[in-house]
């Protein structure tokens, strides 16, 4: 992959916020003309950079009013296992993200659920019945207080 210039920043930045913008918008955002950033952004889709594009939703008007973290320790450490772990995280669409983290936890999840009940049946009934884990921990997000809005450009 190549460098990342200042007007890929641009382009990025741009994208980042408005994923739907037109390519001669784009161009005139960043102050490109247009041919140039049209081969721009295919550079970084192919360099994979830009790894596609999506709607951002509001889990709460779509009916998923809960939103929790969990840390998981699992019981054994060994690749296998992980991996183990690992796949079968990947198929529970309640869990829309994971990361192996380093401290007291091995995995931090973040979790969307309907309501409370439903969090409570999915975390008893699938969660903690995976096998290997250690301990579990939960911790309800009260309030959103800055939500991901795309990642900081140029640091």
């Amino acid at each position: 992959m190549s460098e990342i210039s200042r007007e890929d920043v641009k382009i990025l930045d741009r994208l980042q916020a408005d994923g739907r913008i037109t390519n001669a918008s784009l161009a005139d955002a960043v102050s490109m003309s247009a041919s140039p950033c049209w081969r721009r952004v295919r550079q970084l889709e192919e360099d994979g950079v830009i790894q596609g594009y999506s709607a951002n939703l509001d889990r709460r008007k779509i009916g998923l009013g809960v939103l929790v973290y969990v840390t998981i320790q699992i019981d054994n450490h060994s690749d296998e296992d992980a991996s183990r772990f690992e796949r079968q995280i990947q198929e529970l669409p309640e869990v829309i993200s994971c990361h192996s983290v380093s401290g007291g936890a091995d995995f931090m999840l973040m979790v969307v659920s309907r309501d409370l009940d439903a969090y409570a049946e999915f975390s008893m009934t699938i969660l903690r019945r995976l096998p290997g884990i250690k301990t579990m921990t939960t911790n309800f997000a009260l309030k959103e207080i800055k939500p991901f809005k795309g990642l900081p450009l140029g640091l």
